[in-house]
């Protein structure tokens, strides 16, 4: 019995290792990708912006919705996005891809058509909405796993970075669009709920465990 739990307790070690490995590659490489578009975009007079940014409520812009946040305004605005989707969607990686591109795809998703729906009028670009979007996953998931270490997670990251929650007031965000943080939050809350465990045996199986 004691060699089966610490070969399990390995296995379970070699899986966490394996999905940190991945996740700093998929993120940093995501994140390179951007790096890459930014100096094309700047090269061609930000035409990109023009062509791939979304505009709410034309029927092209639905399109846009898969293209806007992988452009940004300048430099400074990529800087801003880069280290908080780097950290926030390692964390999510951790609990697997599956998870990973589940939380993703209902943040873009959710960010997009917000914007599409409600969005001022002009061009909206930027992977703020994807922030918003794994920071929130990562503040609620735990209540709908009822696992005390995403809890426990979430308060810590709440305590480091829930300032950022401001960006979700019209009345605070300013010149950037509160409409797809707003969507890419809700996005990835839907995401955390259907990722929930469908009851408690399922949450206790080995099989099953989540990551942090």
């Amino acid at each position: 019995m004691a060699k089966m739990l610490g070969d399990r307790s390995a296995g379970e070690r070699q899986g966490i290792a394996a999905r940190a490995k991945g996740g700093l590659l998929v993120l940093g490489g995501f994140v390179a990708v951007l790096f890459v578009i930014e100096v094309i975009n700047f090269l061609l007079t930000r035409s990109l912006n023009r062509t791939f940014g979304l505009r709410p409520r034309s029927a092209d812009g639905l399109l846009d919705i898969l293209t806007f946040p992988l452009l940004h305004a300048n430099l400074n605005h990529l800087l801003s996005n880069a280290l908080p989707l780097i950290i926030f969607g390692f964390l999510v990686f951790l609990s697997g891809i599956r998870v990973f591109l589940t939380a993703l795809g209902f943040s873009w998703l959710g960010s997009g058509l917000t914007v599409w729906l409600i969005g001022d009028p002009g061009v909206t670009v930027g992977a703020s909405g994807l922030v918003f979007g794994l920071f929130a996953f990562l503040l609620v998931r735990g209540f709908f796993n009822s696992s005390w270490k995403q809890i426990l997670l979430a308060v810590v990251l709440f305590m480091l970075y829930g300032s950022i929650l401001f960006g979700l007031l019209p009345t605070v965000a300013g010149f950037v669009s509160w409409q797809a943080h707003l969507g890419g939050a809700a996005g990835s809350v839907a995401a955390a709920l259907l990722l929930r465990p469908r009851n408690r045996t399922a949450t206790l199986a080995p099989g099953n465990r989540s990551g942090i």
